[in-house]
Formats: C-alpha cells, sequence, structure tokens
C-alpha cells in the first residue's frame, strides 16, 4: 500500500470542529478498515486513554451541520449515535487501542497529514508577517501590489443565497368587492 495516496485521503477528510483539526470516526473507520461501531467499542473499553481533549462526542448542531453540508451521512447510516471527533493526539492514542498492520499504516498517514497541514497553515502566516515588513519598508508605490496581494490572501465571502419561489408584489387590493345593485 502506497502512503502517499493514503496522505491526501486523510488530509481530504481532516475537519475544523470546536477551534481544532479532527477527523470522525467514520472516516477513520473506513481508513482502517474497520466498521465504525467496531472502532467506537474498542474507544469505548479504554475510555481512560482518550480524555476531552483527545477525543469528544459532536453534539446533536454540529452532527446535523454535517450531515446538511454532506461531510457524513445521517445518523441513521452510524447507527443513530452521535460521531466521535479525534484530535491529532486522539488519532495517536488509536494506534495502541487498535494493533493492526493496516492502523500503523493509516497512522503513519494521518500523522503526516496533520504535520503537512500544520506547516501550511505556518507559512502562510509567515507569508503575512514578511508582506507587512515589505509594506513598511517601501514607500506608497507599491501600495496597490500590497493591497492586491493581501486580497489574493484572503479567503473569499460566502455568495448570499439567491431567494427560490415566486413572489407576488401587490399594491392594491386583489379582489374586487360587489358593487351594490342599483335600486
Amino acid at each position: 500500500m502506497k502512503l502517499e495516496p493514503l496522505a491526501l485521503q486523510v488530509e481530504r477528510r481532516i475537519l475544523f470542529i470546536r477551534q481544532q483539526r479532527v477527523l470522525l470516526d467514520y472516516d477513520l473507520a473506513s481508513l482502517y478498515g474497520v466498521e465504525t461501531r467496531a472502532l467506537k467499542q474498542a474507544v469505548r473499553r479504554n475510555r481512560e486513554r482518550f480524555p476531552e481533549d483527545f477525543m469528544f462526542t459532536l453534539s446533536r448542531e454540529e452532527t446535523d451541520a454535517l450531515v446538511s453540508q454532506s461531510v457524513i451521512p445521517g445518523l441513521g447510516k452510524l447507527g443513530g449515535a452521535a460521531p466521535y471527533a479525534f484530535t491529532e493526539q486522539g488519532v495517536a492514542m488509536l494506534s495502541s487501542v487498535l494493533r493492526s498492520p493496516r492502523a500503523v499504516q493509516v497512522n503513519i498517514a494521518v500523522m503526516r497529514a496533520f504535520v503537512r497541514l500544520r506547516q501550511l497553515l505556518l507559512s502562510n502566516a509567515d507569508l503575512a508577517r514578511k508582506l507587512a515588513e515589505l509594506e513598511q519598508k517601501y514607500d506608497a508605490q507599491f501600495k496597490v501590489v500590497f493591497e492586491a496581494i493581501r486580497q489574493l490572501m484572503t479567503p473569499p465571502a460566502p455568495k448570499p443565497k439567491r431567494e427560490i419561489g415566486f413572489h407576488i408584489k401587490e399594491d392594491t387590493v386583489p379582489y374586487r368587492t360587489r358593487r351594490p345593485f342599483p335600486k
């Protein structure tokens, strides 16, 4: 099994929940080649190894948001239980709970993916710092260039959702009232 495609699979599955980068039990189970139920059972048997900063259970709102965004299947597909979210340390702890050759390879790929993400975030912060230094160093003639670079570095704002449906704008009474009969 090649680690590079596996590392790319892992990177695509890392989510940002509660200000932390996490992998969900559903995704980890598919990477390890086990059922989600079996992974959760192994974690429950070793609950003392997974404190809150290693693993947490998603709230109903968080789960509903992920289902609506098609990140995870519905709770019915997951057996009705709320998913676990594992931080980098929690995934490392899983290696002591799951002891198969595939688990070792997956853990290596996961650790590499988390390290790569950390490096990308640091390089983006370094780029912003260097840009600020250059901006201070050079005069106003490059101000337009620096503004353009800053705009390219900021993520695009989400587009406002367009209303769907049929709307009628009525200024007058929509129906006529009866006229009185002539006498």
